[in-house]
């Protein structure tokens, strides 16, 4: 059996061959984890194949600015409602910012203050440009949605946009971890396995994706106030559906601070180049103005802590 280490390098090459010959860089990975008898969308297996694709959604907005201008106005109307003005809103996977950079837009008089995340550098790098270009702000990082570095009811609302998409068999767990740090609400547009054919559920089972949301939304105790399929949808096969989720406890009181380690849940303050927690001895390196805050970029640096 390979080795952690062996069967990693070979994963990056490979993928990296399969992508530049054209080829599904996840199903070369779904291929060789599972004859390793590895999970079929590992963390690494996504974020590699997402860093590869880095500027593809750009050009895909600039192709069709019709359909970015209409998904992004479908998905303003269904936060909207839930927001106040300055309200805190987070994109959770927000890639190339495709997406937020137009929610802004839509929600422009609210004043917004906006983040997003991605697993990928390369994506944030490409989102920041977009959000730039867009004539928009948030604050965008790197992240594991996981193991999010925000403490609890920190953010008003968060939502997806088939972001959670590729983690089939862990709904539950990626429900959790987004309920705890929204104050309020938690909007999921995701494919909507439930809703969908049999064509498109088959896909959907082919891929690994997500399924079972409400009911994964039911067992973390939120209120469901919507849940239904969208009309506007990136692909028939994979139709997006919307689930708004409310907090039962939304009188409890906001954060007081907004970012904390993903390693110990102790508080994290940005100090020049990183984000360092002073409580664990702990810093997560800036990287081309990219804050990298999951747990596997932790370094041990004493010395910068107070």
């Amino acid at each position: 059996m390979k080795s952690d280490k062996n069967l990693l390098a070979e994963l990056i090459r490979g993928m990296r061959s399969a992508y530049r010959s054209g080829e599904n860089a996840m199903a070369y990975a779904r291929a060789n984890l599972d004859a390793a008898g590895e999970s079929v969308n590992s963390t690494v297996a996504t974020l590699i194949a997402y860093d590869l694709q880095a500027g593809t959604y750009v050009a895909r907005a600039r192709n069709d600015p019709a359909f970015n201008r209409d998904w992004c106005r479908q998905m303003a109307g269904i936060v909207k409602p839930l927001m106040q003005q300055g309200s805190s809103l987070l994109e959770v996977g927000c890639g190339e910012a495709t997406t937020l950079a137009g929610v802004l837009r839509e929600l422009g008089k609210l004043e917004p203050v906006a983040y997003g995340f991605d697993i990928s550098w390369s994506r944030i790098k490409v989102a920041n440009e977009w959000l730039k270009e867009s004539d928009v702000c948030g604050q965008l990082f790197v992240a594991d949605l996981f193991r999010l570095p925000m403490a609890s009811n920190s953010i008003d609302v968060v939502y997806t946009s088939h972001s959670l998409e590729p983690n089939g068999g862990k709904e539950r767990e990626a429900i959790e971890e987004l309920v705890r740090v929204a104050r309020r609400y938690v909007v999921l547009v995701e494919p909507a396995y439930e809703l969908a054919g049999e064509a498109a559920q088959g896909r959907m089972l082919h891929h690994g994706y997500v399924k079972g949301l409400r009911d994964a939304a039911i067992a973390c105790d939120v209120e469901v106030l919507d849940h239904r399929p969208l009309p506007v949808t990136p692909n028939p096969m994979n139709p997006s559906g919307v689930l708004v989720l409310k907090k039962r406890q939304v009188d409890d009181p906001a954060a007081t601070t907004l970012w904390r380690c993903p390693v110990t849940d102790t508080s994290l303050r940005e100090n020049g180049d990183a984000f360092v927690s002073d409580d664990a001895g702990l810093a997560y390196p800036i990287l081309g103005g990219i804050p990298l805050l999951r747990a596997e970029h932790a370094v041990v640096a004493s010395l910068l802590c107070r």
